[in-house]
């Protein structure tokens, strides 16, 4: 008998068309990842546009360098830099890519960006039946770019974009939902893990020079904005003349190929840029090298995209030039200076913004694009029909949908700093802790920061298999916090050398996302506002009862710090003159008697006395009282331990009645382990004591299970679901 094989499954043709320096550097990261998969794909490579062009460095020759085999190379460049060359250009490549890509006969053509070498790939492609991915759709950016860009969208037939808002720009534009991928930057991928390489110092002296020292130098990169030539070269000589006086060492690149780039040369020669002492005038840099002088220069000004993008995942202080990325998604890290008519207002913001560093930003990318994009394409089918379809829903439909895709997808990395145990959490949209992680909060301030990091490195590798998207970092911890900064003012005794702590920055750094910190209390309240009791109330206060007392206040939606940070110490509001000393060095406060600290002191008092066992309790001799034993023996009838436990639930109320005269709160929220015990006696004290107002102020117990994670992580999801792109 015949023994019958399986038939194998053919290599997916894939041709890679890159046409400048700029787009190999978001192409590359692909094209190696697709030929490590020579079982799956087959690679080919076209190389067109100022790649081959000796004034712009001949950069196809490191694409060579990168063992890349160039199946093709067409000189497509009408020469002049002007409008009427560009439009020469594309006409040029339309007329010699037909032979190349009948040749090829590819599967599919990837095709990035928004250029005019981009729209010939795309037109060619699309009119001779070759399916099409385009990388980077849907953003904007302001000016003639934007209709390229989505000229080319219509014309693909599938999409890699960066971003939630490009995603949605595309949804918008008809396009199929189900052919849209949310993959990030490809060159993320490289940047993310290449930018600390050990020999950034030597590459900063061959590129800028021996004396030039980290963060002290200037990296230049302005393009022409072919819809505004005349103003573009005006604010590219008052940016000259601002670098020159702000007399900082400057890596300028020229300009790329489109129109107006000649008439910029010819400034840079007229003011003798190339033989000025504190510039190095380049026309191309690697971009593994480029990536280490954007990572650590003092500042990079321009209107590269690579400003408002690859430089936010660094930290690098940018000032943004005129409108050609104005439209973009941008982190804080970006100053834009729209138009200027002096150089003044540049030198300004290059005083502004030098020598400063910000929270990383990955709002284009989290550094598994490459992966993600593979298996896009080994999910194609290239059986399905070529004619692409649009769709045409309502709008109100359209954003339903995607709201849906984000909240099973977009998730937040918790960090919990407790007195004993220290947690990080992925933590969903709809607040479901999607996994935990919990170790001893160790006790020294360098193998704590290293744990965190640890845990969170090991949570973000998790996140991509549990196809959870990180937004950000939210930590919460014990103590005074000065949230803007992301520093720890003033820690609690439980956490011992936690205090002028900068947490924001070591995470930041470290994890290439951004940072938020507040206090544990101020995380229950935001917790319960975006998830729990809270939600839709404008104004209420939650009672953090567990080892110390905390909480937090939200005012007409929005928490409350106060002038030093230090509202809502809501355990240290003195209810007894003649009270027990308090862990502050004060007498009489709520923490004082309510605490699982105090409970724990009292059920020892007891103990010591013979007063706390009870017919049911048993104790070793091992075993440390603490505040449950107490609860046990006043359940099980001992007048003694009922009596601490009602003058500990008569304090908490008491302190509650003093909020409510303050504040006038419509609910106040009871969280954690001793809230149920308290209910009560607060529901009780409050009628007895409070005035008649605020006598109908409810009283809930959380049913929250990790308030501190869920605030923590509140506080990232809030802000990139206001963001306004």
């Amino acid at each position: 008998m015949e023994r019958l094989e399986k038939p194998k499954k053919e290599r997916l043709r894939v041709c890679v068309a890159t046409c400048n320096r700029a787009d190999y550097s978001k192409l590359a990261p692909i094209m190696f990842g697709i030929k490590s998969h020579p079982d799956i794909f087959d690679l080919e490579v076209v190389v067109l546009g100022s790649h081959l062009i000796d004034d712009y460095g001949n950069t196809f020759r490191m694409i060579e360098q990168d063992d890349f085999d160039i199946g093709s190379k067409l000189h497509t460049i009408v020469r002049g830099e002007d409008e009427a060359a560009m439009v020469e250009s594309v006409g040029l490549a339309l007329v010699k890519l037909p032979d190349v890509l009948q040749r090829l006969a590819p599967d599919i053509l990837l095709v990035h960006g928004d250029r005019f070498d981009a729209l010939a790939l795309a037109t060619a492609a699309a009119l001779m039946n070759i399916r099409i991915l385009h990388l980077e759709g849907g953003e904007v950016s302001g000016t003639i770019d934007d209709s390229i860009r989505h000229a080319i969208s219509k014309l693909a037939h599938y999409h890699a974009v960066c971003t939630l808002s490009a995603e949605r720009h595309l949804i918008s534009m008809c396009e199929d939902h189900s052919r849209i991928l949310l993959a990030g930057c490809p060159s993320y991928d490289k940047l993310l893990s290449a930018y600390k390489r050990d020999d950034y110092a030597d590459i900063i002296k061959s590129w800028i020079g021996d004396d030039v020292k980290e963060q002290d130098y200037i990296v230049a990169l302005q393009h022409p904005v072919t819809t505004d030539i005349k103003n573009s070269i005006k604010i590219y000589e008052l940016m000259l003349d601002a670098l020159i006086s702000f007399n900082k060492k400057t890596l300028i690149l020229f300009p790329n190929i489109d129109a107006g780039s000649k008439e910029m040369v010819r400034v840079m020669r007229r003011k003798g840029i190339e033989q000025h002492q504190n510039f190095r005038a380049v026309k191309h840099v690697p971009f593994d090298q480029f990536i280490q002088l954007v990572a650590h220069a003092g500042c990079m000004i321009g209107n590269s995209s690579c400003g408002v993008r690859e430089a936010g995942a660094f930290g690098t202080p940018v000032i943004n030039l005129g409108t050609r990325q104005t439209g973009r998604e941008t982190g804080e890290n970006v100053l834009h200076v729209r138009d200027a008519d002096t150089h003044n207002k540049i030198y300004h913001a290059l005083e502004l913004q030098f020598g400063k560093r910000y929270p990383c930003s990955k709002i284009y990318g989290d550094g598994n694009a490459v992966q993600r994009i593979l298996k896009f394409l080994q999910t194609i089918d290239l059986s399905e029909p070529l004619q692409k379809k649009f769709c045409f829903p309502p709008v109100k439909e359209c954003i339903s949908q995607d709201i849906d895709h984000i909240l099973e997808t977009q998730s937040a990395l918790s960090v919990d700093l407790g007195g004993t145990n220290l947690r990080v959490g992925i933590v969903s949209m709809k607040g479901k802790v999607v996994k935990k992680y919990v170790q001893l909060n160790p006790k020294t301030f360098e193998e704590r920061i290293e744990l965190i990091l640890t845990m969170c490195k090991q949570a973000m590798a998790d996140a991509v298999h549990l196809n959870c998207r990180i937004l950000g970092v939210g930590v919460s911890t014990g103590g005074r916090v000065n949230p803007q900064d992301g520093v720890v003012l003033h820690s609690t005794k439980l956490i011992k050398e936690w205090s002028s702590v900068d947490i924001r920055t070591p995470l930041s750094s470290a994890l290439h996302l951004p940072v938020w910190v507040d206090n544990d209390g101020n995380c229950a309240a935001l917790a319960e506002r975006k998830f729990g009791h809270g939600k839709g109330v404008e104004n209420f206060v939650t009672i953090i009862t567990g080892t110390g007392i905390g909480g937090g206040i939200i005012q007409h939606n929005e928490l409350i710090h106060g002038n030093t940070f230090c509202a809502a110490e809501l355990g240290h509001i003195v209810v007894s003159l003649e009270g027990p000393e308090c862990m502050c060095g004060g007498h009489g406060c709520i923490e004082a008697y309510s605490s699982g600290l105090a409970l724990q002191r009292e059920a020892k008092r007891l103990h010591d006395e013979d007063l706390l066992l009870v017919e049911g309790m048993t104790l070793n001799n091992k075993e440390q009282v603490n505040a449950i034993h107490l609860i046990n023996a006043a359940r099980l009838g001992n007048s003694k331990a009922e009596t601490v436990l009602h003058t500990a639930g008569t304090a908490l109320g008491l302190g509650i009645v003093n909020i409510l005269h303050m504040i006038n709160p419509s609910l106040v929220i009871l969280s954690g382990v001793l809230a149920v015990h308290y209910e009560t006696p607060v529901r009780q004290v409050i009628g007895q004591r409070a005035l008649l107002t605020a006598q109908g102020t409810k009283v809930m117990v959380s049913d929250l299970e990790d308030p501190a994670l869920l605030g923590a992580a509140s506080m990232v999801l809030d802000y990139t679901t206001r963001r306004t792109y």
